[in-house]
């Protein structure tokens, strides 16, 4: 497995601090945050989950821990809109450049407007995906908000 990648080119290049970890991931799961979190023995509050949404249309970028549930109601406020929904699989794919599994809010093709959980967004440190199946990037929300120009919302259901 590659350690460099968008992801990890654009930590590096805004001078984030971060750690690698890499873990076996499994296509099969449920639930791929939560199988992150255990494989990497870390509470699954810690360990957030990069979701590609459609908010009146356009294309938007979501972060919150692994073991929580967006609400679709309270995004679209954060973001402005009427509506969201979850993008499908083929499309988030080709707008971000990263395989499903392996989306991380760094180094996408395009940088789309991105929401962080308050909840997620107030950790000191946690887990985001760092570009590829199986390795996640360990640095502080804050960072997150800094770099992608995020919003901060309560978005949890």
């Amino acid at each position: 497995m590659s350690r460099t990648t968008p992801a990890t080119l654009t930590l590096d290049r805004a001078g984030v601090a971060h750690t690698l970890a890499t873990y076996a991931y499994d296509p099969a799961a449920d639930r791929i945050g939560l199988a992150a979190a255990e494989a990497l023995g870390a509470p699954a509050s810690e360990v957030l989950k990069t979701l590609i949404v459609k908010a009146d249309g356009r294309f938007a970028c979501v972060v919150l821990a692994s073991d929580r549930e967006v609400s679709m109601k309270k995004l679209a406020a954060a973001l402005g809109a009427k509506a969201c929904e979850m993008a499908p699989v083929a499309e988030a794919e080709r707008t971000t450049g990263y395989r499903v599994g392996g989306v991380s809010p760094f180094g996408q093709k395009k940088r789309l407007p991105t929401v962080i959980d308050a909840a997620a967004a107030a950790l000191p440190q946690a887990y985001v995906n760092g570009g590829q199946r199986g390795l996640q990037a360990r640095l502080a929300p804050a960072d997150l908000v800094r770099v992608l120009e995020a919003a901060v919302a309560e978005i949890a259901a």
